[in-house]
């Protein structure tokens, strides 16, 4: 079926979304759901790596999306404050910690420290005993080692926050592993007394025999020395979050490789009747430009905060030739902005399935879809009010007379319908792909329509327009967790 849409039609939804200034038109759920969004879940005493952008920026964004929609999100970030680790950092934190360095840089030192007691354990097995030993004494109760234990989280979490600071990311409830603690031999209990778990050579197992993927594949959830495991606190996790906080959905941002993990916990929640609507948001590697996987040069993990320091550095060298006279303090602004937005925006402009190799001269580029195209789409929006003089004021009669006016406009209403595609399917890069659509559409506007230069209603006409182009950028560029900068 073919149709066109009448120059009144269109005049009338320029006047609608421009009234609507806060939503443009994206209507609210007529469903909304409490949901919990589990992302980024980084591991106590370790820095954040490059692994964790696409979780912790992708989770971000789905969270935004799903409250501006109209739905409850609750994000917890589920930290690995519990495990084998600690045994190390325990026995390292008595025997080789630097306090200067601890207090200085914190997150550095405490993985130093771990890094040094993993390679003495592997020249020497009996302190592999010795560090199991601290973790025995921390689980039962040890004021040293609880102490010591609660001081590696405080620190730990300090030094995250300066990360999620810098990308704008909150969290409602940081409810690590060692939250549910109490909680997991009384759910082993209750899965064996429904039925739903067995012993199996000592240890307590779910086996899915009624499950053809998963009929080889049995969950262990206590190992026969009585040790939980990641199922077992999953499982106590889906319980609070249900019961506690009300879940009717729970999403986890992970990466691919759990894809088995998460199957069979989703299954296990099924055989408990429980009915919330569990969704395992995957997603794929960040590589190279040899298409392995992202390290630094001497083989080790990229760290987060140096690809963040570094994008940051990166924007203001560009900002440095292009616009050298603006003042110090508002270029280290605007190469935050441009820095920060370049990062989140080369991960979600991609599908979250796949793998994508990570390219500053890309991520930076003015041209192609970047952010900063996006984003100087956007300023040149704003450049037009500040040569103006004055804030957008609605005024006179809407008058479209040219072809890149109406494609311009056409493709701003879409924004209504493109938001809520994002959670269909969890794909912040549809949101993505249409802004790029968006800012090119608007650059050709801008070339074969002068604004300030007409007069009468065809002036006001495209100023509005104008006016709506920046709306619709700024508020799907906030979806996507990046901000705006009037100046580039």
């Amino acid at each position: 079926v073919n149709f066109r849409l009448t120059t009144a039609a269109l005049t009338e939804r320029l006047d609608d979304l421009l009234s609507d200034e806060e939503r443009l038109g994206v209507a609210l759920s007529d469903q909304p759901k409490t949901i919990v969004s589990d992302f980024s879940a980084p591991n106590v005493a370790k820095p954040m790596h490059v692994g964790h952008i696409r979780s912790t920026i992708i989770g971000d964004s789905l969270t935004r999306i799903a409250r501006f929609l109209g739905h409850r999100v609750i994000a917890d970030n589920h930290i690995g404050d519990w495990g084998t680790q600690f045994g190390m950092i325990l026995w390292g934190w008595k025997n080789l910690l630097d306090e200067v360095a601890l207090e200085t840089d914190p997150i550095p030192e405490l993985l130093r420290v771990y890094r040094e007691v993993n390679a003495l354990t592997k020249e020497d097995e009996s302190l592999r005993d010795v560090c199991k030993a601290e973790l025995v004494s921390l689980q039962k109760g040890d004021a040293e080692n609880l102490a010591i234990w609660e001081r590696c989280i405080e620190l730990s979490k300090l030094g995250l926050q300066k990360i999620y600071d810098r990308l704008n990311v909150s969290f409602d409830y940081w409810l690590g592993e060692s939250y549910y603690n109490d909680q997991l031999a009384p759910l082993v209990d209750d899965l064996i007394a429904n039925g739903i778990a067995e012993e199996s050579e000592g240890a307590i197992c779910v086996f899915f025999r009624d499950d053809e993927k998963l009929a080889d594949k049995p969950a262990l959830i206590r190992k026969s020395d009585g040790g939980f495991l990641y199922a077992t606190t999953d499982l106590a996790t889906i319980d609070y979050r249900i019961s506690a906080l009300g879940a009717d959905a729970i999403w986890y941002v992970v990466g691919a490789p759990q894809q088995l993990h998460f199957d069979q916990i989703f299954s296990i929640s099924a055989k408990r009747g429980q009915t919330a609507d569990l969704q395992f948001i995957a997603f794929g590697s960040i590589l190279g430009k040899d298409r392995k996987m992202l390290r630094t040069r001497s083989g080790e993990t990229v760290q987060l905060a140096d690809v963040l320091a570094e994008a940051v550095d990166r924007a203001k060298l560009i900002i440095e030739v292009k616009n050298p006279e603006l003042p110090e303090t508002e270029k280290n602004e605007i190469a935050e902005v441009i820095g920060i937005g370049s990062v989140k925006y080369a991960e979600l402009s991609q599908f979250r399935m796949t793998d994508y190799i990570f390219d500053w001269d890309t991520m930076l580029s003015l041209k192609g879809n970047t952010a900063p195209y996006l984003l100087n789409a956007y300023v040149r929006t704003r450049a037009i009010f500040r040569k103006l003089g004055t804030p957008f004021v609605k005024d006179g009669t809407i008058v479209l007379t040219e072809e890149a006016e109406k494609d311009l406009l056409l493709k701003l209403a879409q924004f209504a319908e493109i938001v809520p595609m994002v959670l269909v399917d969890f794909r912040p890069n549809a949101l993505a792909a249409y802004l790029y659509e968006v800012a090119t559409t608007y650059h050709k506007f801008w070339e074969a329509c002068p604004v300030l230069r007409e007069e009468g209603d065809v002036r006001n006409t495209r100023l509005a327009i104008c006016e709506l182009t920046g709306r619709v950028l700024r508020c799907g560029l906030g979806l996507l967790g990046i901000r705006t900068t009037e100046r580039m």
